[in-house]
């Protein structure tokens, strides 16, 4: 037994052992009452279904409280003092009576068509991975890694029909908050009304306010237990979650804005039902009270947000993105909820973990921006193993600009307000960006100026493989930039130079490929010298190694090469051949052969 109670003990004790006066003896009839309530701490006037079954103890917790009222014993007397430690004893039980009592009802959460069975449904699609909404897809370090990006990265990013976790969230909260859910528990109420009558009575409203503080919800508790934290995390100051190796980030994330969009909505519709509530003595509580619970719940999602403002990778930008935005948006929807000290404690706090948040975004923004800009994951020479497609860097870029792209106005208030941070990282070589905009030029940007560096180290100088490579790297920027609707973003000229580098590295692979292949027969026409047979079978010999299997992704870039391709060679060898007719068995292809071989030029996979 703890000091402070052993001593509480005693004083009843000695109150129950000393009748002396009629206002004694009735103050040891009621401090004796008290004492075994005291010793029982399971006892309690009223039980799990707020009835009540210890009358009498409520009864002497009045009989202190009249002899309190009519002042029956002198100021600094024994007697008042051993009245006063009876009167605190019963206040302390009658406020852990409070705490015990179950004011909030969760049941109505419960069933198949409850709110907290849609919950479950979203938490098991959660724990299995289910619902699309990937992180930016894995890319190593700018050393090192080989970027990587999976065709449901792609998917979603591409496809504007997918939704994001939060708006599924959304959708299920909003529905599942029903006008006819009754979150108060009725009997309660009555309880509350008698518990703060005498506490009013004994003037201790201070202690009972601080008695909110500690008061549980069963409604919160069970949205924020979706977080799964121990307890201690309430109390904690900090948490470090790049410790927690037992959770992905994403799923935390998910779990997250999962328990901040029902608290947000379970919050309004509480304090609603609650001010409709006749609570008798208690009315002059209620908003004291609701703005203590609701501000525990406030502080403990803003401290589990808090967590990740340390957070710059840019493979976690698209989840500390998902988290301001959430917090950004519920803001309006929870400062007003809360009035005097508590609105200034969380108007104040709110602020400044968005801040932080906003501060970790930049950072990852700008890695984001490094890291596409200055990869060399693929030395000299790697790149002409891709072959001349679209390289992985390319995908990365774009994959990341379109996952990017619903979170414009958020990003465009980030990255609005750079401040100091965005100074120093500018002093550190990251550029910087103002807006979502500015962002996804300068991805791209750094993206084209890397790709033609890589290009420059893996292919010969003035190969056609080198400007076949460029011409479906830019074509895949460029559409992949009009399916995410960012024509209107990047503007007109910045899609009109891409149109115009794709069209001159077209020509320079036409002119630096076939051109060489034509020209072995309009030499012998042209000058009127030279064997024809000679002239066919150099043009046989540069045709078939033209005609390997490179690949041309886009159908439309495929289609216009072969036509180009076509145009140049077909005319010019069917001329050939109709110029010298007696080839007879030099001539291996007709002009329709050519024509046809052609037609499958830059077929494959991708």
């Amino acid at each position: 037994m703890g000091a402070a109670v052993a001593k509480a003990h005693q004083a009843l004790e000695d109150t129950a052992g000393a009748p002396g006066t009629p206002a004694e003896a009735r103050l040891a009839v009621a401090a004796h009452a008290l004492l075994q309530w005291y010793c029982s701490p399971d006892a309690g006037i009223w039980d799990a279904e707020a009835a009540c079954t210890k009358r009498s103890l409520l009864s002497a917790v009045d009989e202190i409280l009249h002899l309190k009222e009519i002042h029956a014993f002198p100021m600094a007397s024994p007697a008042r003092r051993r009245m006063d430690t009876a009167l605190g004893v019963a206040m302390s039980r009658l406020m852990d009576e409070f705490l015990v009592l179950r004011v909030w009802d969760a049941s109505q959460l419960q069933g198949t068509d409850g709110l907290l069975f849609a919950v479950q449904k979203l938490s098991v699609s959660l724990a299995s991975g289910g619902g699309v909404w990937p992180a930016f897809p894995t890319g190593g370090s700018a050393s090192s890694g080989e970027f990587s990006v999976s065709d449901s990265d792609e998917l979603y990013a591409s496809d504007r029909s997918l939704s994001t976790w939060p708006d599924v969230v959304t959708v299920v909260v909003d529905g599942a908050f029903s006008d006819g859910l009754d979150l108060i528990c009725p009997a309660s109420l009555p309880v509350l009304h008698e518990i703060a009558l005498r506490v009013i009575r004994a003037g201790y409203t201070k202690e009972l306010l601080q008695t909110f503080t500690k008061a549980s919800c069963q409604v919160l508790d069970r949205f924020l237990s979706i977080l799964q934290l121990d307890r201690p995390f309430f109390d904690a100051n900090r948490v470090n979650f790049e410790d927690a190796e037992w959770w992905t980030t994403e799923d935390m994330v998910k779990r997250w804005i999962l328990a901040t969009k029902l608290v947000g909505k379970a919050l309004v519709v509480m304090q609603g039902q609650l001010r409709e509530q006749k609570c008798g003595a208690f009315d002059r509580f209620k908003d004291d009270y609701f703005m203590a619970i609701a501000k525990q719940s406030i502080v403990v999602l803003l401290r589990f947000a808090d967590g990740f403002t340390s957070t710059q990778s840019p493979e976690k930008l698209i989840y500390v993105l998902e988290m301001y935005e959430v917090l950004s948006n519920s803001a309006p929807g929870l400062l007003p909820l809360f009035t005097g000290q508590h609105a200034e404690l969380v108007s104040r706090q709110l602020p400044v973990v968005l801040a932080k948040l906003a501060r970790a975004l930049r950072a990852a923004v700008n890695g984001l921006i490094t890291k596409i800009r200055e990869d060399c994951s693929q030395a000299a020479g790697e790149t002409a193993t891709h072959g001349i497609g679209v390289h992985p860097l390319a995908r990365y870029a774009m994959t990341c600009v379109e996952l990017l792209a619903p979170h414009r106005t958020a990003l465009d208030l980030v990255l609005a307000d750079g401040g100091e941070d965005e100074r120093g990282a500018a002093a550190g070589g990251a550029e910087r960006v103002g807006s979502f905009g500015g962002l996804v030029a300068e991805l791209i940007a750094g993206m084209e100026r890397n790709l033609e560096e890589k290009s420059a180290l893996a292919f010969a100088d003035g190969s056609p493989w080198q400007h076949l490579f460029l011409a479906n790297n830019t074509g895949f920027v460029l559409n992949r930039a009009a399916d995410a609707d960012l024509a209107s973003l990047l503007g007109d000229d910045w899609a009109a130079r891409r149109r115009s580098r794709l069209e001159q590295h077209t020509a320079s692979y036409l002119r630096a490929s076939w051109g060489p292949v034509v020209a072995c027969l309009e030499e012998t026409t042209v000058r009127g010298s030279g064997k024809p047979a000679k002239a066919l079978a150099k043009f046989n010999a540069a045709f078939e190694k033209m005609h390997v299997s490179e690949v041309v992704p886009d159908p439309a870039l495929r289609a216009a090469l072969r036509k180009a391709v076509s145009d140049m060679v077909v005319p010019v060898y069917g001329a050939f051949l109709q110029e010298h007719l007696n080839l007879g068995k030099s001539v291996k292809y007709t002009a329709n052969d050519v024509a046809q071989s052609l037609s499958g030029l830059f077929e494959g996979d991708v």
